[in-house]
Formats: C-alpha cells, structure tokens, sequence
C-alpha cells in the first residue's frame, strides 16, 4: 500500500499522517470488498525490510495499528470480518502482539471476508520457514520410523506450512504510487496472479479506483499455461 510518504509531502504533513490517511483507505477497501461479496483480502502493512526505516516512523507505524485495531475491532466483528496474520509476529512490540491475538481470537469465527494483515512478512521468510518447517517434521519422522529413504514432499505438505495455508492464491495484486516490483511480497502465492499497477497513491485509493482495478481484471484472459 504504497504512497503514503508521498501523499503526506504533497500536502506539507509528516509522514506519519499520510500512514494515518491510509488507514482509512483499508476500511474504504474492506467495506467496498464486504459490498462485492470478495472472500479474502491480503493488506501487506509491514515487511522484514520495513526494520530498515526510522526508529520513529516504525514506532509511529505500530501506534497507529494499535489505534486500528482498538477502534476498528468491533465494527469488523459486526460486518463479519475475520482477521488473520501472515508474518512472524514474535518481534513486534508487545502491546501490539497482544492486540493482533486479541482481534485474530475474537474474529476467527466471522465468515464475511478474511482479511489478511502481512505484519513482519516477507516472502523469502515465509518460504525458508516453510522449508525448515516440513524438513524438521520429515526427518523426526524419518529418525522415529528408524527409515532410510527419499524424502518426498507434495505441494499441499508445503503450502500447509505457509503463513497463507487456509486461504487460496492470489487472483488480482494491486500496486499503488506508480511502483511496478512484488517487493517480497507473497512470491508463491503470486505464481498466477494478475498484476494491476497505478499511479494514484494509496490514500487517495478510493471505491473507484478499486472497481477500475476490477474492471481491468475482468478483461484477462486467465490460461494458466494452458489455452484460452
């Protein structure tokens, strides 16, 4: 969700307000996506590289999700809303850890939309953890069984150890302020997605942006290798 920084200098505010401003555009897009009936919804709101900003910013970034999740909660619970968490949490300050349990607990039985927030995600994590994971189990059992063999593993064994493993791959990816990159961004998941790119910075990414973003979705034609 890019373009906050850029919204804010345009308009002479601090960085930290054109990340607020975006928090609204994720209840615009959650509602939108509530009204079109779309199942899941994957928000990346901060990567294994966003570590690398200033000490103030990312502070900054955590108290406004703080403030997101105090009073947007109970309103998503009522739209129906269920929250779910890509990403190693563990190293997230802990009012903020406990606040994402919180709403990941008091949500999971909503049946609306998913939303998916990528909290300390990257890609490349996300895979070298899914490896680790699936070798760990392989070789205990290998070792407990007293077997030497190949080891094999299916593809569901190792989507079963993503972060994303309840939720289908992604259709459509939406880049906004005129970045063209994945940026580490659900590399696997993203193997057939359409990609839609646009200028307009995320903040000022309206109910109208997003139905264009749509509409361009709806006009591929989606082969997966294959034929039309």
């Amino acid at each position: 969700m890019d373009g906050n920084g850029r919204w804010a200098q345009k308009k002479g505010l601090s960085r930290i307000e054109g990340h607020r401003k975006g928090t609204e555009a994720v209840i615009n897009l959650l509602d939108t996506s509530l009204k079109l009936k779309i199942p899941f919804i994957s928000l990346y709101a901060f990567s294994t590289e966003n570590w690398r900003r200033p000490k103030i910013e990312i502070t900054g970034l955590f108290n406004l999700l703080n403030e997101f999740i105090t009073n947007e909660l109970a309103d998503m619970k009522k739209k129906g809303v269920k929250i779910m968490v890509s990403g190693d949490i563990s190293k997230l300050p802990q009012k903020t850890k406990n606040l994402i349990i919180e709403a990941v607990d008091e949500t999971k039985k909503q049946k609306n939309i998913t939303a998916n927030l990528c909290l300390n995600y990257g890609a490349r994590d996300e895979i070298h953890r899914a490896c680790e994971t699936i070798l760990s189990q392989k070789l205990e059992k290998i070792s407990t069984l007293h077997i030497k063999k190949k080891i094999k593993i299916s593809e569901k064994e190792f989507r079963n150890c993503l972060y994303t493993k309840n939720i289908p791959d992604v259709d459509l990816l939406i880049r906004t302020a005129g970045e063209k990159r994945l940026s580490n961004f659900l590399l696997y998941q993203c193997a057939y997605a359409e990609f839609y790119f646009t200028d307009v910075t995320w903040p000022d990414f309206n109910e109208e942006e997003f139905y264009n973003s749509i509409i361009d979705f709806q006009s591929r034609t989606r082969k997966y290798g294959g034929l039309a």
